[in-house]
């Protein structure tokens, strides 16, 4: 991991963790990422060895499904008391479990709460007694998930009124959460139960560690899903990542590259020589395009029909600008320019890429929006609207792509330690890097690997969502 925090290397060691408790200084936990060399099996197990307590309320329909996604991750578990028949599921699945006694010890890595069988408000008490119980043992960088049924699949209005508690339960968790945990809702479509696997394989792992008081819903699947691979899920399939010669971008292709794709990396004329030596890295290929002129698609399509004559599967569009000004000073140019590359580009590749067959049935599409353009940023009304806008694509274009069984995401990161960060004033920055729950700055991986996880082949019950990589801010929504 590379950062420019300086304070949260002081905070955490000896002398500076001794000054921070003293005067009540915040000490941010240095987050648990994936290992440089991207092994797998360190993916897949939080620790060595991990653990998960696991409850749920009501029926608790989704537990047999997710005995059998722990057995597949080889995470162990422990039941709550308010749910002993977990042991039953988790042996039925091949997996050892016993009881959770907060007395014993124990600190597991992850708690899981079914929650999606909560039929009224009362229900909720269950949700209050297992994470009462459970919080304070949890261990550090732990994961907490509560599932739930999305509000628009329930029966009556008082489990719909439930249901849509659990939003604001959880965010507040979040934001209790210590020493690097983080928490997200999972809305469960019934016709998504068998398709867990790529978000838990996520969430449930160090991947996921910038991710937090994040709501997702998992919906009918727009495809298949493949058989399940331990390792590299992507072999075999190609992806175009632009804005791809540093910094984030760089390492989107990066993670992309290490779960098997082949990657054709996009960027500008002038970054010819950085994206070259990151497409030599990663063994993929080099295209260099403004993405903004009228040519682009056809000098994509032109490169494409030799690297990928058989199609694109991921397509994601990272290459972004920014002009801030105020509006008053804001120049017609400045405003023009950031909406047609950050959002206009994309809208005409997607377009040309579809008409043309090169996006074919199966492949994914991620835009990169922006806490920016969730809660706004003054001096950015340009790429705040642009950032917005992506959002709007998704959101437009996911139900018309789930009839050709291809899915659209976004991402939205918040504050991300790249150089264009570094030379933003030191009181901004730290603001910005204080100001989520986790109480750092991401790293570019973190944005690369929500990116992958949405990229996955066993990803199609996700489409037209916006997944927030910032730690849970304190900005917007």
């Amino acid at each position: 991991m590379t950062t420019s925090d300086r304070y949260l290397a002081f905070a955490n060691s000896a002398l500076g963790s001794r000054l921070a408790n003293a005067l009540g200084l915040p000490r941010p936990v240095p987050l648990e990422r994936m290992p440089d060399d991207g092994d797998d099996v360190a993916e897949a197990r939080l620790v060595a060895p991990p653990l998960a307590v696991v409850g749920g309320a009501g029926d608790a329909p989704l537990l047999p499904g997710l005995a059998r996604e722990l057995h597949w991750l080889g995470i162990p578990s422990l039941a709550h008391a308010q749910r002993l028949d977990w042991i039953a599921y988790a042996n039925k699945a091949g997996t050892m479990s016993g009881r959770f006694n907060a007395n014993e010890g124990v600190r597991p890595k992850a708690l899981l709460f079914d929650a999606s069988g909560i039929a009224d408000t009362a229900e909720l008490e269950s949700l209050f007694a297992f994470f009462h119980d459970t919080l304070a043992t949890l261990d550090r960088c732990a994961r907490v998930l509560v599932l739930g049924l999305p509000p628009s699949m329930t029966t009556t209005p008082q489990a719909s009124i439930a249901q849509r508690a659990l939003e604001g339960f959880v965010r507040s968790l979040a934001k209790e959460l210590k020493r690097g945990a983080t928490a997200q809702l999972l809305y469960v479509d019934p016709a998504a139960r068998e398709s867990l696997h790529s978000t838990l394989r996520f969430f449930l792992s160090p991947r996921a560690a910038y991710v937090s008081g994040q709501a997702i819903t998992l919906q009918t699947p727009v495809f298949e899903t493949p058989p399940m691979r331990d390792t590299r899920p992507l072999a075999g399939q190609v992806a175009l990542v632009t804005g791809a010669a540093r910094g984030i971008g760089e390492s989107i292709a990066t993670v992309l590259a290490r779960d098997g794709a082949h990657v054709v990396c996009v960027d500008i004329p002038s970054a010819q020589d950085a994206l070259t030596t990151v497409a030599t890295r990663l063994d993929g290929s080099a295209l260099t395009c403004d993405i903004a002129s009228p040519e682009a698609a056809a000098t994509l399509m032109a490169h494409l029909a030799t690297h990928a004559p058989n199609g694109l599967d991921i397509l994601v569009h990272n290459a972004g600008i920014t002009r801030d000004k105020t509006i008053v000073r804001m120049s017609d140019a400045q405003w023009q320019s950031v909406l047609d590359i950050n959002v206009g580009a994309p809208q005409r590749l997607n377009a040309a890429l579809l008409d043309a067959g090169v996006l074919r049935a199966n492949s994914r599409i991620v835009g990169v929006a922006s806490i920016s353009g969730i809660a706004g940023n003054r001096g950015q009304t340009n790429y705040a609207a642009s950032k917005a806008a992506v959002i709007g694509m998704v959101e437009a274009w996911s139900p018309l792509l789930a009839g050709r069984h291809i899915s659209i995401n976004a991402v939205a990161p918040g504050f991300i330690e790249t150089q264009m960060t570094a030379a933003v004033p030191f009181a901004i920055r730290e603001a910005g890097r204080r100001m989520n729950s986790l109480g750092q700055g991401g790293q570019p991986v973190d944005v690369a690997e929500a990116i992958a996880w949405l990229a996955h082949p066993a990803s199609g019950a996700l489409t037209g969502q916006v997944v927030r990589v910032c730690g849970q801010s304190l900005l917007g929504a």
